[in-house]
């Protein structure tokens, strides 16, 4: 029989919301939570101990938005170059940055779509779980209209189809649908917003749909009308959702329709175009209006996961989370709150249950960074990585 694991943690944030605990003991059998529990000064040694008691517990973390086929970097021959890239030099892109992931604590991410599939693709034929340890969560291509936005993440439903069709006769086995129903921000106007993509009665049925065949729906939307149809179609999750307002922030509260921020991308662009530019200068008002907003949504109660959209510019797959969580809490968030989003509400939202709390009975998966909790969004933290009870970062000897 397995031998009960005991670990002392000097802090703990295990992924419910609730404030921070110190000095706690974990019990783990079997790549399992057993019993979480302050640790009584007076109990006898334990057996099988590790001690922790300079490292801060919290559950293994997710991205639940991202796109595995781009790489966050602001060199345009190798932004490019992934832009057609095929099948073949995609999988160590993609290998890379699941690696990368791995590294920052990210043990599930959710794909939103690329142009050829290439992350379902790497999830189905080279995703081996002895090396791969990151859930990927795909969608294939994404949906969108003729002549609109998002050429490099999907493509239209086709001649003689509409959305509903489409998606009724997709052959690839995604994990959910990606539907984009507006453009991207401008950064030439604040502000600015497109109109649908799609009819509302189209996107209602593509999204019944996918419902009926049991796959959540995340749709890209910004502006008021946009968010408005998708939400009120029934969509899983808004993603992005810049200048969507206010009332828009009550109907997903009212539904409790999942938000993706992804906040983080405004503010890359601003730091990555030329300083002082007309464009730097609108990012950084897009990043502030998308900050009141996610202080708003706290208020008002609207599930929040955390996605970073990472792949955009300036946006870094495995260390935007951590970015990400803090644009959280200068939101209004708590360091607990934004570990929540990061992983019991993305988990959640990703469809992994036994992940992303720890709590008895739920897999024994989690991070450990050094230092006290309030220290770990630091960049460059000491950091184990532990799946289903056992060490697999830094690999343990």
């Amino acid at each position: 029989m397995e031998k009960i694991q005991n670990i002392q943690a000097g802090w703990l944030i295990d992924g419910s919301g609730d404030a921070v605990r110190e000095n706690m003991l974990i019990r783990m059998e079997k790549g399992t939570f057993r019993e979480i529990r302050p640790v009584c000064a007076s109990e006898p040694p334990l057996g099988n101990f590790l001690d922790l008691s300079d490292y801060t517990l919290l559950p293994a973390l997710a991205d639940a938005h991202l796109h595995l086929f781009m790489s966050g970097t602001a060199d345009q021959e190798i932004r490019e170059k992934q832009l057609d890239a095929d099948f073949s030099e995609m999988k160590t892109v993609i290998s890379d940055h699941l690696k990368q992931l791995m590294h920052c604590g990210v043990l599930a991410v959710r794909d939103g779509g690329d142009y050829a599939a290439h992350a379902l693709r790497f999830r189905d034929e080279c995703a081996d779980p002895a090396e791969i340890r990151v859930c990927i969560k795909a969608a294939g291509k994404a949906w969108r209209k003729e002549g609109r936005y998002g050429r490099l993440i999907g493509r239209p439903p086709g001649k003689n189809r509409n959305l509903a069709q489409a998606i009724a006769e997709e052959s690839q086995t995604a994990d959910h649908v990606k539907i984009v129903n507006s453009g991207l921000n401008s950064l030439k106007h604040f502000g600015k917003e497109t109109p649908p993509q799609f009819r509302p009665e189209d996107l209602a049925a593509g999204i019944r749909q996918a419902h009926e065949m049991g796959q959540k729906v995340m749709v890209h939307c910004n502006g008021r009308l946009p968010v408005k149809e998708a939400v009120e179609a029934g969509c899983d999750s808004v993603e992005h959702g810049f200048f969507m307002g206010k009332e828009n922030l009550w109907r997903m509260a009212e539904r409790q329709t999942f938000w993706v921020p992804t906040a983080i991308t405004m503010k890359a662009y601003a730091q990555q175009l030329p300083s002082g530019s007309a464009e730097a200068g609108i990012a950084q008002r897009n990043y502030e209006h998308q900050l009141k907003q996610i202080s708003r949504a706290k208020e008002m109660g609207v599930p929040v996961a955390l996605g970073t959209d990472a792949g955009s510019l300036g946006v870094f797959h495995g260390r935007a989370v951590a970015e990400e969580m803090k644009i959280l809490m200068r939101a209004g968030y708590s360091l607990p709150q934004a570990v929540q989003c990061a992983a019991s509400q993305s988990m959640k939202l990703m469809g992994i249950p036994n992940r992303g709390r720890i709590v008895p009975d739920s897999e024994a998966t989690f991070i450990a960074v050094k230092g006290k909790a309030e220290n770990i969004t630091e960049t460059e933290k000491e950091m184990l990585l532990f799946l289903s009870g056992k060490q697999i970062y830094p690999a343990s000897v």
